[in-house]
């Protein structure tokens, strides 16, 4: 036998050998391989159920036998049209409205504070401090606020230890806001509303601040513009697609929630009630899904005017 023997043929690759080495001369396919399926999932239940809900608000219910009739008709469209409904229509985007002006007011100092001055700790706290109601359950934090807007409830008595009564009774005598007591009024419903998503509102505006280069506000300050003047056209502009960002939250948070006004808050329905009570007491789907196609919509346009907003950039 020769000591020279001829070489060993190279083994055979593997398929998966292969198949790495494909991915790794091609990153793009990867990607696309491994987006695919939850793309195609998130495709088909999101945008097949919007597509079935829509295709609903088009049949309607035969008001004698309470059976669906699937012919397709716009009568559901015209029942959305009248007066009672569109009073719905009307209050839910009035108070989504308010709130997240009211929102945007409070947060902005907030965040300004957090994105400027405080130091290392504080702004670790401060995170705490706006996070810490999202760790607590949605329903818990309603009931507490439901107890302290109640008649007897810890504002009440503040309100009249302090001697101070007869501002909270003048507060609930004033036509539209009042009521009977704030845990059945328009102004518990919105200070429910404004405590909840408060923190939506908060970390967009803050991460927008943080993103304000320095050097423009040294810049500012070096050219000899006094602060305000800085704040109103170096700041205020660059945290804008911030505090767009933060109202979509609220906006479309306020615009689909039907539990605050189930628990705080008087007898006026919102959208969100409408829908739960034609689809589950009511059994009227047709009109619910009419219902649900309004938020979808307004939202629609609100997203096209944030986008213009440059609020995507700030998420």
């Amino acid at each position: 036998m020769s000591a020279w023997s001829a070489p060993l043929a190279p083994p055979p690759e593997s398929w998966h050998r292969r198949l790495t080495d494909l991915f790794v001369a091609h990153p793009a396919l990867l990607l696309l391989l491994l987006l695919t399926p939850p793309m195609l999932w998130l495709g088909v239940v999101y945008l097949g159920s919007l597509f079935a809900l829509l295709a609903q608000s088009f049949f309607s219910l035969d008001d004698f036998s309470g059976v669906i009739d699937r012919t397709p008709t716009l009568a559901t469209w015209a029942s959305l049209l009248a007066p009672a409904n569109l009073d719905i229509v009307l209050r839910t985007m009035l108070m989504a409205t308010a709130v997240t002006i009211a929102a945007a007011l409070v947060a902005f100092p907030i965040a300004h504070y957090a994105a400027f001055h405080a130091g290392p700790r504080v702004k670790a706290m401060f995170y705490v401090g706006v996070m810490l109601p999202l760790w607590s359950s949605y329903l818990v934090r309603v009931y507490s606020w439901k107890l302290i807007l109640a008649k007897e409830g810890i504002l009440g008595w503040l309100f009249h230890a302090a001697g101070l009564g007869f501002v909270l009774d003048g507060v609930l005598d004033l036509p539209v806001i009042g009521g009977p007591s704030l845990s059945a009024s328009y102004l518990g419903t919105f200070l429910v509303f404004l405590y909840v998503w408060l923190p939506f509102m908060v970390l967009p505006i803050q991460a927008a601040l943080e993103r304000v280069p320095p050097s423009l506000i040294e810049a500012s300050a070096d050219l000899g513009a006094p602060p305000r003047y800085t704040f109103r056209t170096v700041i205020l502009p660059l945290a804008l697609p911030g505090v767009v960002a933060g109202s979509i939250f609220t906006f479309s948070l306020t615009l689909g929630d039907f539990i605050i006004p189930q628990i705080v808050g008087g007898s006026q329905l919102y959208l969100g009630q409408a829908v739960y009570m034609h689809q589950g007491t009511a059994g009227n789907i047709p009109l619910a899904a009419a219902f649900s196609v309004v938020p979808v919509a307004i939202m629609a346009v609100y997203l096209a005017l944030a986008k213009r907003l440059g609020a995507f950039d700030a998420l």
